[in-house]
């Protein structure tokens, strides 16, 4: 990756390590910190799984344990991103957001902007949400998070971002813009195929 000064936490869904992903961490040129953190039982013979809410929160506590300062942002393994993307975050001083490509059946999730600010989201799936945004949409400033102890992600399908949003207590009004205004992608979602969001009982 040509930026500077970035430290990729890899926090695996295993119940070891997998040895391919310690090798390729090995051998890469990145700075890279491995975690586990299994998915709890009981969300394990559930129909829809809230996967990844483990790993995330395995890795905001390795944050909150060893970081002071920068800028985290979760990068899925089925997204493309253009590098710009991570420059530009480094800036974000709160929550920053941004445009995410073909996701749900709109194929886009982004919030929409106005004279500069944050005034709504457009999104294939609002639901009830406060902030329909997809994981891959937003940054946020670690002392931002330092900050705001309790801040967490929730175990429940379709509302993992909203809820965190939320427990950090950021307003859209506070939210940061990036991708010029929000016009313009830096971020992709691989899977997409017009696909029809998680319907939650």
């Amino acid at each position: 990756m040509n930026v500077a000064n970035v430290v990729w936490i890899v926090s695996e869904d295993a119940a070891a390590p997998t040895p391919q992903v310690l090798q390729y961490l090995n051998e890469s040129s990145l700075q890279s910190v491995y975690l586990k953190a299994r998915m709890p039982e009981k969300y394990q013979s559930v129909k829809n799984k809230p996967r990844g809410v483990a790993n995330r929160l395995a890795g905001l506590q390795w944050i909150r344990d060893n970081a002071k300062d920068g800028v985290f942002y979760f990068a899925d393994d089925d997204n493309t991103y253009d590098v710009r993307l991570f420059e530009e975050m480094r800036w974000t001083k709160g929550v920053s957001m941004f445009p995410v490509g073909l996701v749900t059946k709109l194929a886009v999730s982004t919030p929409i902007v106005k004279n500069g600010g944050v005034v709504g989201f457009y999104d294939g799936w609002i639901a009830k949400r406060k902030f329909p945004i997809d994981m891959a949409g937003f940054a946020v400033n670690v002392q931002y998070l330092l900050e705001r102890p309790k801040a967490t992600m929730p175990y429940k399908v379709g509302y993992e971002e909203d809820g965190f949003m939320i427990s950090l207590g950021i307003k859209p009004k506070d939210i940061e813009p990036l991708a010029l205004n929000c016009t313009k992608f830096d971020v992709y979602s691989k899977n997409w195929v017009n696909e029809k969001p998680t319907l939650v009982t």
